[in-house]
């Protein structure tokens, strides 16, 4: 929201920050508010400011949201109430930015957490806390960042600890660079795969036409001693001629 009104009209988020925009005129010891008659052209721009402030803000609002604000008298007091709605009091606020500087201290990645996962986490915590003024320096986001990965991703911290100027580098930048660390090693985990495969298929089609040799080689065998033993059948039963008998 804070950012569509910045890109409509500068006067219009001064108008939320700082009340509506009432010209006054001096009459002897006192500030009283100038008739709108005697405004000018300027004047009367930057009172209407609130007005439009007033518009954008109840456009977006859900009819529960909307009846909360809607006898405010100015943006401003509208743009309060919600604030306080959405994000608490000081006090709340307070303590619910301990709460992430101690998520933010403590962050790990997580088991089974891929690089994107913790890119996620980490944003949330760090873009919460900006909002509740925490300030980061680059290279303090960075050392975090390389700090909270898994042993698994040491040779690549290390190099970049080594090879990158983590004081300019942003934290979008690193953890691009480690996504696409992650997708060279998983192209060479595909890679690995199909080449084992391969492998196993031609040590199987070895092995195939191996077996089909020694088959073919024990069924030569086996006709081979079959016509041998029919062989020495023969021998053994060689009949005389009838002439050769004495009756």
């Amino acid at each position: 929201m804070k950012i569509f009104i910045h890109s409509t009209e500068t006067g219009i988020w001064e108008s939320i920050e700082n009340g509506p925009f009432i010209p006054q005129v001096k009459r002897g010891e006192d500030l009283i508010d100038k008739p709108s008659s005697e405004w000018t052209e300027a004047r009367n721009k930057r009172a209407k400011f609130d007005w439009i402030a007033k518009n954008n803000i109840t456009s977006v609002l859900s009819c529960d949201k909307f009846f909360r604000v809607s006898q405010c008298s100015s943006s401003k007091e509208m743009w309060d109430i919600l604030e306080v709605t959405h994000e608490g009091t000081s006090d709340v606020k307070r303590a619910m930015k301990h709460a992430l500087i101690q998520e933010y201290e403590l962050f790990r990645m997580q088991k089974g957490e891929t690089i994107c996962d913790v890119h996620k986490r980490f944003s949330y915590i760090v873009n919460h806390l900006m909002s509740l003024g925490k300030t980061f320096y680059k290279e303090e986001m960075n050392i975090k960042i390389l700090k909270c990965l898994d042993r698994a991703w040491q040779p690549k911290v290390i190099a970049i600890s080594e090879s990158k100027d983590l004081t300019s580098m942003t934290a979008a930048t690193l953890f691009g660079e480690l996504r696409e660390h992650k997708l060279e090693i998983n192209k060479l985990v595909v890679q690995e795969s199909e080449d084992k495969n391969n492998k196993g298929i031609s040590l199987k089609a070895c092995n195939h036409k191996q077996q089909s040799d020694e088959d073919t080689m024990s069924l030569l065998s086996r006709k081979f001693s079959k016509f041998l033993k029919k062989k020495r059948a023969s021998k053994r039963y060689v009949f005389k001629k009838p002439s050769d008998f004495n009756f």
